[in-house]
């Protein structure tokens, strides 16, 4: 195993009821104006947001609300949360939603207290900030993971680079499965994929074989898949939600990388390919995942068999990925690029823009060219 250090910051409270209890125990110790960041509004049709300022208000906080947050959170969009966040002195953001939301806040909490622009300090001069406002998160829509790390993806549209941000992590989580209850099906399902891609791509990086993470990632996979097919039976299946809730948690809380390289080259394809397209990231990957791991098969032979045994039951790498590729069919989740909702039409062109601005993994198990991630898209054309 490689060396590591493993920290934990994240005080996580799960299940029915959970937030009137994370509250009571947790916004004692913040000030009295609370930032309450949402996305589009669906939090008001299903009761959530009733619930929560109700309870906010129990603990004599003052909302100011932040609202609008779109799906692949923009740049632009995280400067007017730090405008708001500066003119009203907030003392605590609570962000209320899916990872998009959450990601946005994180960026929010860090940009606010530093002088230089947080893009230009990580991408330019290599510097990650270490303050932030103080903030939690209420997941309405697992999957991304979003809330158990500092790590946040923002898109830059004037960049046409959609990329991570090393931000504020969150206080405590309230990880509340009833809260999911009103996610449509196919936003479930997409979230749950974007669980499973994590854990594959953290399996597929270099490693011992024998490392323990990597029993874990399956064990994390496993569980995705089954209860992604419990929710294709009955989608109000709570049990089901709750699985895949702590499931997306477990594989983005840290734990999988302990002494583990991952690869996490087909997020990168994504990323990029969400920065032309503002495609919905889980179902992105659905599309991608297939065919990358298909290209290096040869190299990560031994590991894929394992994938297609443990979580498939199948006995060959080949057969796992064709169980794959069926398995994304019965999700009714995209099998090519075409099918994504897109803002612009998807070509050629547009592919080897996105190709030739793909950051390159070096951790995988074959550092991929640029013409080869060109050729992956075009063979999910």
């Amino acid at each position: 195993m490689k060396t590591f250090n493993y920290t934990y910051p994240v005080n996580v409270y799960f299940g029915e009821g959970s937030a009137k209890t994370a509250f009571s125990n947790e916004l004692k110790k913040y000030g009295k104006k609370v930032l309450l960041a949402y996305g589009g509004g669906s939090i008001k049709k299903n009761g959530i947001y009733d619930e929560i300022v109700s309870l906010l208000k129990e603990e004599n906080k003052e909302v100011i609300e932040f609202n609008g947050i779109m799906p692949n959170p923009t740049y632009k969009k995280v400067q007017e949360g730090v405008e708001l966040v500066k003119k009203e002195n907030i003392d605590f953001i609570l962000a209320v939603g899916g990872g998009s939301v959450i990601d946005c806040c994180k960026v929010i909490s860090s940009q606010a207290v530093i002088d230089e622009d947080i893009w230009d300090l990580e991408y330019v001069h290599g510097k990650f900030p270490t303050e932030g406002i103080p903030m939690g998160a209420i997941v309405t829509a697992s999957g991304t993971g979003a809330e158990m790390n500092g790590g946040a993806v923002i898109t830059h549209e004037e960049k046409n680079w959609k990329g991570g941000i090393f931000a504020s992590t969150a206080d405590f989580v309230v990880l509340d499965p009833v809260y999911t209850l009103t996610v449509p099906s196919m936003q479930v399902l997409s979230g749950a994929f974007d669980t499973l891609s994590h854990a594959l791509e953290t399996y597929l990086g270099n490693s011992d074989q024998d490392n323990v993470s990597d029993d874990v990632a399956l064990a994390i996979m496993k569980n995705t898949v089954v209860n992604m097919r419990r929710l294709l039976k009955d989608i109000n299946d709570e049990q089901a939600r709750s699985n895949l809730m702590w499931d997306s948690a477990m594989a983005e809380n840290g734990i999988l990388k302990c002494g583990h390289q991952t690869d996490f080259q087909v997020h990168q394809i994504e990323h990029q390919l969400g920065a032309f397209t503002d495609c919905n990231h889980g179902q992105g990957l659905a599309v991608i995942q297939p065919v990358y791991c298909y290209h290096i098969l040869n190299d990560a032979r031994e590991k894929l068999t394992r994938f297609a045994q443990v979580v498939f039951g199948q006995k060959t790498a080949e057969e796992g990925l064709e169980a794959l590729q069926n398995f994304i069919k019965e999700c009714h989740l995209p099998t090519t690029l075409p099918e994504l909702k897109s803002k612009v039409e998807i070509t050629n062109d547009l592919l080897k823009k996105v190709a030739d601005t793909t950051n390159l993994i070096k951790t995988n198990p074959r550092t991929l060219t640029k013409e080869e991630v060109y050729d992956i898209l075009l063979e999910c054309m």
